[in-house]
């Protein structure tokens, strides 16, 4: 079988490198890739903002799977696309994925099912949002509406601020382009957990938990970027809450989903908060997340392929996810100056020295990097996610920081500390 893998990121690389290890799969194309792909599967250059350009390459490819990684083309409804031209298609379609693309969507969503979540207010005008702003304690969540690359959430010290915030997205002064609408939030105190699960419209299985590093800085400081980090362990979340979880949340997304006719097929990314009154939703995505995709998949022993076939035939009931025990952890390597301006095409050495070392199941999976002229370059800002998987999570960060060390480029930043909540807890 031929798969085409639609991304160009982290997410994308560990996708086709779980792909690469099912027995049914004899081609791998992903468009556009980037250089780390390049080893695993064909590359094919195309804008993942241009829809016309994404069709045309599926139906040049006419692979017998396609999966969609990042957001963008499911908010352009690219899946809708393909499936009216008859291809097999992993993700939502676009109606579904408004779970991701609009947080006042998904927020009322949350409140028509009484799935909980932080109380809100979504606003269309600064007056309007002032007025919301006076009616929530400090610290304050501003939140836009659309699509952000990770960076429209803003956690307010005061309610100045979180006007001061409101302002900035409606002008578009902070994001580049005006919000029409955003939310407004209640801030909830406790610990977050990227929990993923996969959905065929009807049923949902669980993949491990995982837990993000959203700041730039260590001990969880400075401003919010796509990822830093992620660890995935068996104690995250015991068998109790996960089943909590199943039946409180993310089954009745997917069932709520159902009844307004805008059934979901794909990865339910849910972004929760454990809170004194519970786990709260904070956020859904619609897709494999990132960086946890590279956390996750390391621990999967079954077939990817299998699964995601699965919930496209809607038998997702019968089908049996296994995973390592133990954990995983995924340290990104990024630009000086992330998540503002940085350089690109600065050179990498010590990707080979990195995925050698002795006894450790270590991966380097590409975030954004170009072959020119035959060597690996930087391309974004999110460079490298070295990822390693082990027995306990003090030994698959050992693992994944050895291997860090070995890989260079100027001005490479990377956060030292993660996992530093499970570890401090825990001690292993």
């Amino acid at each position: 079988m031929k798969v085409l893998i639609f991304g160009s990121g982290g997410r994308e690389h560990a996708l086709a490198w779980a792909v690469a290890r099912s027995e049914r799969v004899t081609e791998i194309v992903c468009a556009p890739g980037n250089g780390g792909m390049a080893a695993i599967a064909r590359l094919v250059p195309v804008s993942l903002s241009d829809l016309a350009s994404m069709i045309a390459v599926a139906l040049g490819e006419r692979p017998g799977l396609v999966i969609v990684g990042p957001e963008l083309p499911l908010a352009l409804g690219l899946v809708d696309a393909l499936q009216q031209r008859g291809m097999r298609v992993f993700g939502p379609t676009r109606s579904a994925a408004m779970l991701e693309t609009s947080k006042s969507f998904a927020k009322r969503f949350l409140q028509r099912h009484q799935i909980p979540t932080a109380n809100y207010a979504v606003c269309t005008t600064v007056d309007e949002a002032e007025k919301a702003i006076e009616l929530f304690h400090a610290p304050i969540v501003v939140k836009a509406d659309g699509l952000a690359a990770g960076k429209g959430v803003l956690i307010c010290p005061s309610r100045r601020e979180a006007l001061e915030a409101a302002r900035g997205l409606f002008s578009g002064k902070l994001l580049g382009t005006p919000e029409e609408q955003l939310v407004i939030e209640e801030f909830l105190e406790g610990e977050e957990v990227s929990f993923l699960c996969l959905a065929d419209g009807t049923h949902v299985a669980p993949l491990a938990a995982a837990q993000d590093h959203k700041r730039i800085g260590e001990g969880d400081t400075g401003p919010n970027t796509g990822g830093m980090g992620v660890y995935s362990t068996d104690s995250i979340l015991d068998a109790e809450m996960t089943q909590w979880i199943l039946k409180h949340i993310a089954q009745p997304t997917i069932a709520g989903m159902a009844r307004e006719e805008t059934p979901f097929v794909g990865v339910l990314y849910i972004g929760l908060m454990m809170t004194p009154r519970g786990p709260q939703v904070l956020e859904f995505n619609a897709r494999f997340g990132d960086p946890e995709t590279q956390a996750i998949l390391v621990r999967l022993e079954s077939d990817l392929v299998e699964a995601l076939e699965a919930c496209i035939d809607g038998r997702l009931k019968e089908t049996e996810l296994r995973w390592k025990p133990g954990a995983s952890a995924c340290v990104i390597a990024s630009s000086a100056g992330y998540p503002g301006n940085y350089r690109t095409g600065l050179e990498i050495t010590g990707l080979d020295s990195a995925g050698q070392l002795a006894d450790a199941d270590v991966r380097v999976f590409h975030s954004g990097t170009v072959l020119v002229g035959g060597k690996l370059v930087t391309g974004g800002g999110r460079v490298l996610g070295v990822t390693a998987a082990a027995a306990t999570l003090h030994e698959a960060l050992e693992n994944a920081y050895a291997a860090l060390d070995k890989v260079g480029f100027e001005g490479m930043y990377f956060r030292r500390d993660i996992g530093h909540r499970a570890l401090k807890n825990t001690g292993n």
